[in-house]
């Protein structure tokens, strides 16, 4: 049976699930909707698409690494409550290991990563529907080493900041330390190379527009924004930082100092940049108990 436009349209409409699912469903059921409805109800689909359009900010990062190969991902969920969920972790658990033996180089690719019992997609449809959230792969970053360097991973406040680094010409619990500065410390780049020109050609109207709102002549101003620069690059760049655990050398001297390099750095902060849930939990039980 032919599979027309109105028809995807009108189980769109009842469902809620996508495009192409709908197209899938009435294919896979020859035109029949109720029975499309059905498979979509089966598959979870039509339960977890009613809750695209609430808000997953919460959740958990996570890295997982195996030989020459790591991954680090973020996994949301709705509220923190779901994320603190033995199912939940359990999740993050199979897609990180599904993703980290895999070559996926962004989120359309990664959805479509197997998991051993189906793709990463239809195991978070599943997951929605047992837990009873919206629940999302937000993102992933997968990172090979050479046999000369190492990993350095550390997870802080139980998963909800997670940041992995890649040394060369040291050992791992150096990694970890530097690891350990950036998500504590929060840089924005690995080096100064790395700040974008348009960032630093902005922080510096900034600066110096600030040295002359203090009074400060504009000659003057000028050569305060070269030393107010320098000062920018420490804040937000990890090898200019300040050692978390010595204060008085630079995390590139601290490495440095133990025969290495940073090549790599990322770090994953939950929800970071996302709108975070605003309502009212007493409320939402009791639209529940209402059947709202």
């Amino acid at each position: 049976m032919e599979i027309t436009a109105s028809m995807v349209k009108e189980l769109r409409e009842t469902s809620g699930a996508g495009m192409m699912d709908c197209k899938k469903a009435l294919s896979e059921c020859n035109g029949d909707m109720d029975a499309a409805m059905n498979y979509l109800r089966e598959k979870g689909i039509a339960k977890s698409a009613k809750k695209e359009s609430r808000i997953a900010a919460e959740g958990l990062a996570n890295i997982f690494i195996d030989g020459n190969k790591a991954v680090i991902l973020e996994v949301n969920s709705e509220t923190d409550f779901v994320s603190k969920n033995e199912a939940f972790i359990n999740m993050i658990d199979v897609i990180g290991n599904s993703l980290l033996k895999s070559s996926a180089k962004d989120l359309d690719e990664a959805m479509k990563v197997d998991t051993g019992s189906g793709s990463i997609a239809d195991y978070i449809v599943e997951m929605i529907s047992k837990i009873g959230e919206k629940l999302s792969l937000r993102r992933f970053e997968l990172f090979n080493k050479n046999d000369d360097e190492v990993f350095g991973k550390y997870l802080h406040m139980g998963g909800k900041i997670a940041a992995l680094t890649v040394l060369k010409g040291t050992n791992e619990e150096v990694a970890k330390d530097v690891s350990m500065q950036a998500a504590a410390m929060k840089p924005l780049y690995l080096k100064i190379e790395d700040v974008p020109s348009d960032v630093l050609e902005n922080e510096r109207k900034v600066q110096k527009e600030l040295a002359m709102n203090e009074g400060k002549p504009a000659d003057i101003a000028e050569k305060m924004v070269e030393g107010r620069i320098k000062k920018y690059y420490k804040e937000v760049c990890l090898v200019e930082q300040p050692f978390v655990k010595d204060g008085d050398i630079s995390v590139a001297k601290f490495v440095a100092d133990n025969g290495g390099e940073v090549l790599k750095m990322i770090r994953y902060e939950v929800g970071e940049g996302m709108e975070k849930r605003n309502d009212n939990f007493a409320e939402e039980v009791m639209n529940q108990v209402k059947g709202n």
